[in-house]
């Protein structure tokens, strides 16, 4: 067995001046960061004060998990030759605060992969390759919430066609 260290800065960026003074006195902005990355712009959700237009938490845990399974899926689908040429995730998670406890943990997060494949690759595969990436995927594997697949497959041709006659 091999361990593997990822270190992260997370650095708050929401002193507006008087710290944490009052509970509506600060905002909620950070920025995470790590060694030779980009930062990313976080924040908290709207409904907890936050900034819509920055990443929250619980966004960065859905594209954790989705991300993950993604990887794993190409991975496996090189090996047993079926050729992807395009993959999107329409992710969602929910999570259920508790009233009064100030609280909550996630209940569920659904991925929707929708795969291309071209013509020529066995669509038969697809599924044990979902399960199979599932099953592999680290994030799916460290949290303590169901973590569910509904993927769509597609094939390059019917695409095209389906474009070709304005559907």
């Amino acid at each position: 067995m091999a361990d593997h260290h990822y270190n992260v800065t997370v650095t708050w960026t929401g002193n507006t001046g008087s710290g944490t003074s009052a509970y509506d006195a600060y905002s909620r902005a950070f920025e995470l960061e790590a060694d030779n990355k980009h930062a990313i712009a976080g924040s908290s959700d709207p409904i907890f004060r936050g900034d819509d237009g920055r990443w929250n938490p619980e966004q960065l845990l859905v594209g954790a998990l989705s991300s993950c399974h993604k990887l794993w899926f190409l991975h496996l689908a090189a090996v047993a030759g079926v050729i992807v040429t395009a993959y999107t995730d329409h992710a969602s998670g929910t999570m259920r605060t508790t009233p009064g406890a100030e609280t909550g943990q996630f209940e569920l997060v659904t991925l929707h992969p929708e795969v291309t494949i071209t013509a020529a690759s066995d669509t038969t595969k697809i599924a044990a390759l979902h399960e199979d990436a599932h099953r592999r995927c680290f994030i799916a594997n460290s949290v303590n919430f169901p973590v569910h697949c509904e993927p769509v497959t597609l094939r390059e041709a019917e695409l095209a066609e389906a474009r070709a006659l304005g559907r």
